[in-house]
Parts: structure tokens; C-alpha cells; sequence
């Protein structure tokens, strides 16, 4: 019998969770095993879980789950060093150059243990199967608004936090922006017509910040774009791979320019193959704005988990897309899990 184990999240700001209870109860009707860990974190309680009769397990006990155990996460494992045997599902990061996956697949070489990377779970058109792109766009470009807003203070953006709703975001904004009455930026988002850029462009529109909105014919020439500079908020939607343009080359600092934030919500700075070439870290919660430059001002906004600011909306949202690839984990030689493990075969 196949056992998928869901693990606790134990990054920290991490509420989200890849299946929700009404997804565990198809997957036992579907004849899988399925055991949910506790957590002080997640978004969606226990209990709901507990009600479908599945196993509870402690949270952080799935290193002791039975080695044939498919252990399900969303983000990063704890990063002490030990091997990994089994199965896992999860976001590696660990594909396009980044030190940290180098250190991660090295560890499932070690144990003997088998990556599939959400990130790399696709159809047989190369899409991918489910994303939380959508929520990471709405919240990024939040994020990038409140950047802009402490600029016009004179300062930066103060820490984020999780919001009950995208509702509850929206009328934080809107109570931050009051004071400057009907001022607003103006945004240039690349990548606006994928599930990323369209939370983002949404976002912008229920704010009243208009929005220029560019996908791949736009950058099809491979630059430079001096448009980039001409706009208040730039938002990076498209994920970085081999043979991206670079949209901010480094001399963007000094450069002549209306822009003042970046909003980097594919977030990958330590690729190679960055488009962002600006800044070289992540931002975080507690500090989600990054001063490149002074003079003019330029700040940088690249949080990896922006869908846990709505942690809520993004699980069901994610759950549901991934629930029919879910049911067919009996079968993980084949279809998007097949795919999935070629590609960690390729990368180990």
C-alpha cells in the first residue's frame, strides 16, 4: 500500500500546507495510506485531519516514517547534514546552481533517497502541474507596494506577517496608501501573463496602480530594456533559467531612473541565472526590503515564500491542483512522477 506521510513545515513563517482534509479522505478512499503530522504552524488545524480517520503522527517525526514512506513537505528540511533514504516531495531548489541544492542532493546521494521536485512536476507538455504562482504574484506585489510606501516616509518598509485573507490584505493597503491620497506607482510586470504575473497585475489593479503589462514578445529581443527604469515598481514573474534576459543589469544602481523597488517574486538570486543582477540575497519577514542603493533610492523585495502571507487561500488553492497527481502516487514510476525522478536522476 502506497504511504504518503505529510510532514510538519520547519521553516520558519511557514503555514502552508500541499493537501487539505477533504484531500486526505480522497486519497484513503483512493486506497493510500496516509499519515499527517502535527503542527503549531499550519494554517489548517488538526482536527480536520484527525476526522478522517488518517494517522497522526508527532511533528518532525517523519525521519523515524518507514523507509518505503513517501514523505510529503512543501519548503526546506531541517539543514543539518544527515542522508536522506526516503521518497520525498517538496521544493528543493536544488537544480539551477544554487549552493544550498548541491548540499541537498548530495545528501539523497548519500542516503539513497529520490527528490520530486514540485517545481519540476509536469504534464507531458512540460507544464507544471500545480504552482502556487498565483499567491506569490498577490502577495509579492503587496509586498512591493508597501516598499514603495515607506519610501514615500522618507524610510523602509517595516516587517510582514500572515493575513487571514486576500481580503484583510487588501484593506491593509488601502489604509496605508489613505494618506497619500490618490498617488500611486506605476508597475511594469515581466512574466504578466502567467499564473505569477496575473496575481500580481490583480493585486495592482484592486489598488488603483497601473500596471504595463509584458510577457514574452516584449522580451523576445533579449534587451536591454530601458522601460524597466521608466516605471516606479518592477516585478520579475518569470522564473529564472538558462538563457533568461537579464531585465536589471547591475549598473541600474546608478543609472538615471524613475525606478525605486523591485519586486523579484521568482526569487532566485544565487542562479546563475538570475535576471535581477542587483542583489545576491533573499529578503525575509522580519526584513523584506533590501537598499541596493541610496542615491537615487533602489530597494529590492525577493521573499521565497510569499504564498504564506495568505497561507490559507494558497494551500487550497495548491491542494486542489495537485490532488489528481496525488492519486496517482500508487503508480510514481509513471506519468508526472516518472517525469519528476528523470529529472532528479539527471541532476544526482
Amino acid at each position: 500500500m502506497t504511504h504518503l506521510w505529510v510532514r510538519a513545515e520547519s521553516r520558519d513563517h511557514e503555514q502552508r500546507v500541499g493537501v487539505t482534509p477533504e484531500g486526505v479522505k480522497a486519497l484513503m478512499d483512493a486506497g493510500l495510506k496516509v499519515t499527517v503530522e502535527k503542527s503549531i504552524s499550519r494554517a489548517i488545524g488538526i482536527d480536520g485531519y484527525a476526522a478522517t480517520g488518517c494517522d497522526i503522527a508527532p511533528e518532525g517525526s517523519w525521519p523515524d516514517a518507514p523507509r518505503d514512506a513517501i514523505i510529503f513537505g512543501l519548503k526546506e528540511l531541517p539543514e543539518d547534514g544527515t542522508p536522506l533514504p526516503h521518497r520525498h516531495i517538496m521544493f528543493g531548489h536544488a537544480y539551477k546552481g544554487q549552493p544550498s541544492g548541491r548540499i541537498l542532493l548530495d545528501r539523497f546521494k548519500a542516503g539513497g533517497g529520490t527528490l520530486y521536485d514540485l517545481e519540476y512536476l509536469v504534464g507531458e507538455d512540460g507544464r507544471r502541474v500545480a504552482a502556487f504562482g498565483y499567491w506569490a504574484g498577490f502577495a509579492g506585489a503587496a509586498v512591493s507596494l508597501l516598499c514603495w510606501i515607506a519610501q514615500q516616509r522618507g524610510g523602509i518598509a517595516d516587517p510582514v506577517g500572515v493575513y487571514r485573507s486576500s481580503e484583510a490584505m487588501q484593506s491593509d493597503l488601502r489604509k496605508r496608501l489613505a494618506p497619500l491620497g490618490g498617488t500611486r506607482p506605476s508597475a511594469l510586470i515581466i512574466g504578466a501573463l502567467g499564473r505569477v504575473g496575473t496575481g500580481g497585475a490583480d493585486l495592482c489593479d484592486a489598488m488603483g496602480v497601473p500596471v504595463t503589462k509584458w510577457d514574452m514578445a516584449e522580451t523576445a529581443s533579449g534587451g536591454p530594456f530601458p522601460e524597466v527604469l521608466e516605471h516606479d515598481i518592477f516585478l520579475n514573474c518569470i522564473l529564472a533559467r538558462e538563457g533568461t534576459p537579464v531585465f536589471v543589469p547591475a549598473s541600474t544602481k546608478t543609472a538615471e531612473r524613475k525606478l525605486s523597488v523591485i519586486g523579484d517574486i521568482a526569487c532566485d538570486p544565487d542562479s546563475d541565472f538570475s535576471p535581477i543582477k542587483v542583489y545576491d540575497r533573499v529578503t525575509t519577514w522580519d526584513a523584506p526590503a533590501l537598499r541596493v542603493h541610496d542615491d537615487p533610492v533602489l530597494d529590492v523585495t525577493a521573499i521565497d515564500n510569499l504564498p504564506s502571507m495568505l497561507p490559507v487561500e494558497s494551500s487550497e488553492d495548491f491542494a486542489s491542483q495537485l490532488l489528481p497527481s496525488l492519486l496517482t502516487l500508487g503508480e510514481i514510476d509513471k506519468g508526472v512522477w516518472g517525469r519528476a525522478k528523470a529529472t532528479f536522476d539527471k541532476h544526482i
